[in-house]
Protein backbone atom coordinates (compact mmCIF):
# COMPACT_ATOMS: atom_id res chain seq x y z
CA UNK A 1 0.00 0.00 0.00
CA UNK A 2 1.31 3.46 -0.86
CA UNK A 3 1.44 6.13 1.84
CA UNK A 4 2.67 8.94 -0.40
CA UNK A 5 -0.54 10.02 -2.09
CA UNK A 6 -1.70 13.59 -1.61
CA UNK A 7 -4.98 14.42 0.04
CA UNK A 8 -7.50 14.94 -2.72
CA UNK A 9 -10.59 17.13 -2.76
CA UNK A 10 -14.00 16.29 -4.16
CA UNK A 11 -16.32 19.29 -4.74
CA UNK A 12 -14.12 21.31 -2.39
CA UNK A 13 -14.37 18.74 0.40
CA UNK A 14 -11.22 17.24 1.82
CA UNK A 15 -11.01 13.49 1.23
CA UNK A 16 -9.14 11.59 3.91
CA UNK A 17 -6.74 8.76 3.23
CA UNK A 18 -8.18 5.50 4.58
CA UNK A 19 -5.49 3.36 6.21
CA UNK A 20 -5.59 0.32 8.44
CA UNK A 21 -3.85 0.84 11.76
CA UNK A 22 -0.66 -0.97 10.72
CA UNK A 23 -0.41 1.09 7.52
CA UNK A 24 -1.12 4.27 9.52
CA UNK A 25 1.66 3.43 11.97
CA UNK A 26 4.11 2.74 9.16
CA UNK A 27 3.15 6.03 7.49
CA UNK A 28 3.67 7.96 10.73
CA UNK A 29 6.94 6.39 11.83
CA UNK A 30 8.50 5.26 8.54
CA UNK A 31 7.42 7.94 6.08
CA UNK A 32 6.82 10.97 8.30
CA UNK A 33 9.63 10.04 10.72
CA UNK A 34 7.46 10.75 13.76
CA UNK A 35 9.30 10.43 17.05
CA UNK A 36 8.02 8.38 19.96
CA UNK A 37 8.26 10.64 22.99
CA UNK A 38 7.33 8.76 26.13
CA UNK A 39 5.90 10.34 29.28
CA UNK A 40 8.44 11.43 31.86
CA UNK A 41 9.00 9.09 34.82
CA UNK A 42 7.10 9.97 37.96
CA UNK A 43 8.79 12.78 39.83
CA UNK A 44 10.85 13.86 36.80
CA UNK A 45 11.01 17.55 35.90
CA UNK A 46 13.09 17.07 32.76
CA UNK A 47 11.22 18.71 29.88
CA UNK A 48 13.34 16.80 27.37
CA UNK A 49 11.02 13.83 27.74
CA UNK A 50 8.65 15.58 25.32
CA UNK A 51 4.90 15.33 25.25
CA UNK A 52 2.05 12.88 25.03
CA UNK A 53 -1.44 13.02 23.61
CA UNK A 54 -2.43 15.59 26.24
CA UNK A 55 0.08 18.04 24.77
CA UNK A 56 -1.43 17.70 21.31
CA UNK A 57 -4.91 18.28 22.70
CA UNK A 58 -3.84 21.39 24.61
CA UNK A 59 -2.06 22.82 21.57
CA UNK A 60 -5.11 22.41 19.38
CA UNK A 61 -7.45 23.75 22.04
CA UNK A 62 -5.25 26.82 22.52
CA UNK A 63 -5.09 27.54 18.80
CA UNK A 64 -8.70 26.72 18.14
CA UNK A 65 -7.87 25.75 14.61
CA UNK A 66 -5.75 23.44 12.50
CA UNK A 67 -2.04 23.49 13.22
CA UNK A 68 -0.13 24.29 10.03
CA UNK A 69 2.35 21.46 9.79
CA UNK A 70 3.97 19.43 12.49
CA UNK A 71 7.19 19.90 14.37
CA UNK A 72 10.46 20.31 12.54
CA UNK A 73 12.29 17.22 11.37
CA UNK A 74 15.33 16.69 9.18
CA UNK A 75 14.41 17.76 5.67
CA UNK A 76 10.91 19.03 6.43
CA UNK A 77 8.07 18.81 8.92
CA UNK A 78 6.36 15.88 10.54
CA UNK A 79 2.70 15.77 9.57
CA UNK A 80 0.49 16.65 12.51
CA UNK A 81 -1.55 13.45 12.07
CA UNK A 82 1.68 11.47 12.37
CA UNK A 83 2.39 13.27 15.64
CA UNK A 84 -1.06 12.36 16.94
CA UNK A 85 -0.47 8.72 16.03
CA UNK A 86 2.93 8.74 17.77
CA UNK A 87 1.48 10.43 20.84
CA UNK A 88 -1.28 7.82 20.99
CA UNK A 89 1.26 5.00 20.86
CA UNK A 90 3.24 6.70 23.64
CA UNK A 91 0.19 6.41 25.90
CA UNK A 92 0.15 2.59 25.72
CA UNK A 93 -1.36 1.33 29.01
CA UNK A 94 0.65 -0.89 31.32
CA UNK A 95 -1.84 -3.75 30.87
CA UNK A 96 -0.72 -3.96 27.23
CA UNK A 97 2.98 -3.59 27.90
CA UNK A 98 3.32 0.14 28.59
CA UNK A 99 6.44 1.94 27.38
CA UNK A 100 8.16 -1.27 26.30
CA UNK A 101 5.29 -2.18 23.99
CA UNK A 102 5.05 1.40 22.71
CA UNK A 103 8.71 1.25 21.70
CA UNK A 104 8.21 -2.16 20.10
CA UNK A 105 5.20 -0.97 18.07
CA UNK A 106 7.10 2.11 16.87
CA UNK A 107 10.27 0.17 15.98
CA UNK A 108 8.37 -2.42 13.96
CA UNK A 109 6.37 0.26 12.15
CA UNK A 110 9.54 2.21 11.36
CA UNK A 111 11.08 -0.94 9.88
CA UNK A 112 7.88 -1.98 8.09
CA UNK A 113 7.86 -5.33 9.89
CA UNK A 114 5.59 -7.52 11.95
CA UNK A 115 6.79 -9.66 14.88
CA UNK A 116 8.37 -12.98 13.88
CA UNK A 117 5.80 -15.60 14.80
CA UNK A 118 8.03 -18.40 13.46
CA UNK A 119 5.94 -19.34 10.39
CA UNK A 120 6.22 -22.97 9.45
CA UNK A 121 8.07 -23.87 12.64
CA UNK A 122 7.49 -27.49 13.71
CA UNK A 123 9.32 -29.08 16.67
CA UNK A 124 11.62 -31.87 15.47
CA UNK A 125 13.44 -34.45 17.55
CA UNK A 126 17.18 -34.01 16.96
CA UNK A 127 20.38 -35.17 18.69
CA UNK A 128 21.70 -32.82 21.34
CA UNK A 129 25.17 -33.03 19.79
CA UNK A 130 26.54 -34.30 16.49
CA UNK A 131 30.17 -35.21 15.83
CA UNK A 132 31.64 -34.82 12.36
CA UNK A 133 34.66 -36.59 10.88
CA UNK A 134 35.87 -37.86 7.53
CA UNK A 135 33.22 -40.56 7.62
CA UNK A 136 30.34 -38.14 8.03
CA UNK A 137 28.10 -37.18 10.93
CA UNK A 138 27.30 -39.26 13.98
CA UNK A 139 25.06 -38.46 16.91
CA UNK A 140 26.94 -38.28 20.20
CA UNK A 141 26.10 -41.07 22.64
CA UNK A 142 26.50 -41.31 26.39
CA UNK A 143 26.73 -44.27 28.75
CA UNK A 144 23.52 -44.69 30.70
CA UNK A 145 24.26 -48.00 32.39
CA UNK A 146 25.78 -51.47 32.09
CA UNK A 147 24.41 -54.92 31.40
CA UNK A 148 25.72 -58.44 31.86
CA UNK A 149 25.43 -60.47 28.67
CA UNK A 150 26.40 -64.04 27.80
CA UNK A 151 28.68 -64.10 24.81
CA UNK A 152 30.41 -67.23 23.52
CA UNK A 153 29.81 -68.98 26.79
CA UNK A 154 31.19 -66.18 28.92
CA UNK A 155 29.45 -63.45 30.89
CA UNK A 156 30.64 -60.00 29.91
CA UNK A 157 29.80 -56.48 31.10
CA UNK A 158 28.83 -54.12 28.30
CA UNK A 159 27.96 -50.46 28.31
CA UNK A 160 24.44 -49.35 27.45
CA UNK A 161 24.58 -46.30 25.19
CA UNK A 162 21.90 -43.74 24.47
CA UNK A 163 21.63 -40.70 22.21
CA UNK A 164 20.43 -37.60 24.09
CA UNK A 165 17.82 -35.75 22.04
CA UNK A 166 15.99 -32.47 22.19
CA UNK A 167 13.31 -30.67 20.22
CA UNK A 168 14.28 -27.88 17.84
CA UNK A 169 12.75 -25.40 17.73
CA UNK A 170 11.44 -26.08 21.19
CA UNK A 171 7.65 -25.87 21.51
CA UNK A 172 8.09 -23.20 24.19
CA UNK A 173 10.06 -21.05 21.72
CA UNK A 174 7.25 -21.24 19.19
CA UNK A 175 4.66 -20.53 21.86
CA UNK A 176 6.62 -17.50 23.12
CA UNK A 177 7.02 -16.09 19.60
CA UNK A 178 3.31 -16.38 18.92
CA UNK A 179 2.40 -14.94 22.31
CA UNK A 180 4.62 -11.93 21.48
CA UNK A 181 2.80 -11.54 18.16
CA UNK A 182 -0.58 -11.68 19.93
CA UNK A 183 0.52 -9.02 22.44
CA UNK A 184 1.58 -6.75 19.54
CA UNK A 185 -1.71 -7.39 17.73
CA UNK A 186 -3.70 -6.45 20.83
CA UNK A 187 -1.62 -3.27 21.20
CA UNK A 188 -2.44 -2.33 17.60
CA UNK A 189 -6.13 -2.85 18.35
CA UNK A 190 -5.87 -0.45 21.27
CA UNK A 191 -4.13 2.17 19.11
CA UNK A 192 -6.75 1.76 16.37
CA UNK A 193 -9.65 2.16 18.79
CA UNK A 194 -8.02 5.17 20.41
CA UNK A 195 -7.44 6.95 17.12
CA UNK A 196 -10.98 6.25 15.92
CA UNK A 197 -12.58 7.32 19.20
CA UNK A 198 -10.35 10.39 19.55
CA UNK A 199 -11.34 11.81 16.16
CA UNK A 200 -8.21 13.97 16.11
CA UNK A 201 -6.83 12.92 12.72
CA UNK A 202 -7.51 15.52 10.07
CA UNK A 203 -6.22 13.97 6.87
CA UNK A 204 -6.04 10.26 7.70
CA UNK A 205 -8.94 7.95 8.47
CA UNK A 206 -8.04 4.82 10.40
CA UNK A 207 -10.21 1.93 9.27
CA UNK A 208 -11.22 -1.21 11.15
CA UNK A 209 -8.68 -3.30 9.20
CA UNK A 210 -6.26 -5.27 11.37
CA UNK A 211 -3.42 -7.71 10.64
CA UNK A 212 -4.31 -11.39 10.89
CA UNK A 213 -4.71 -12.15 14.58
CA UNK A 214 -3.61 -15.78 14.27
CA UNK A 215 -1.65 -16.19 11.03
CA UNK A 216 -0.34 -19.60 12.10
CA UNK A 217 -3.87 -21.06 12.01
Amino acid sequence: MSYHGRISRANGTRVKRALGVQAALEWAFRIEKAQLELPAPKGSTDEAWGFGLEYVLLQRAALGCKIDGGRHKMGGYTHEDAEVIAATVAGMPDCLGGKRMAIRVAELARAGLTPDWMPGAVPRCVPVEVKRNQHGERATTVVVGTERVLRRGKWRTVEVLACPVTYSPHPQQIEAARRTYTDWWQALGWVRDGLVAGGMLREVEVTAAMPNGRPWK
